[in-house]
């Protein structure tokens, strides 16, 4: 199964595409989709939308995770995510991938074991769990890659009865 996973952003996307067999992880590919500040927002938005479209063309994932957003303070950084959000997972449903969202709390709980792990700590597990000598960066592309194996881990039943629909193992 192909994995694409995002950590949104508007400055940043984060991005990483893994493949998963059975019990094993291999990174295929990783990166980011910076956007230029003091761009006008809306071309911001479809630099995200149109990188993401090629995103998804290439690397033909059976599956998009991404995180939830969270957000207790800024109120406006939080709309600006949800708006590039907004543009990746139109991207996906337009592709016709399945889009699966987690919080943070999973992601930490899927990769550490941990659901308090500090970033450093599952930043770390992310770069063991895909044999990499050192931690992607920038941070939101590690992040990313800890969402892809974050649906490995935490889908459950459901990714089970995808694969075994799909006759994928």
């Amino acid at each position: 199964m192909v994995i694409l996973g995002i950590d949104p952003g508007y400055a940043i996307v984060g991005w990483g595409v893994i493949e998963y067999k059975g019990v094993t992880f291999r990174p295929v590919a990783f990166g980011a989709i910076t956007t230029e500040a003091h761009t006008d927002f809306n071309l911001r938005l479809k630099q995200i939308y149109d990188d993401t479209v090629e995103l998804l063309q290439h690397s033909k994932p059976d599956a998009v995770s991404i995180e939830k957003l969270y957000f207790n303070t800024n109120t406006t950084t939080a709309i600006y995510v949800a708006e590039a959000r907004g543009v990746i997972l139109l991207a996906a449903q337009q592709a016709g991938v399945p889009v699966y969202e987690y919080t943070p709390l999973q992601v930490k709980t899927a990769v550490t074991g941990y659901g308090k792990a500090l970033k450093p700590q599952v930043m770390e597990m992310t770069r063991r769990l895909l044999h990499l000598k050192e931690v992607p960066k920038p941070d939101d592309t590690a992040d990313a890659l800890a969402i892809a194996i974050t649906h490995t881990q935490a889908a459950g039943t459901n990714l089970r009865d995808y694969m075994m629909k799909r006759g994928i193992k």
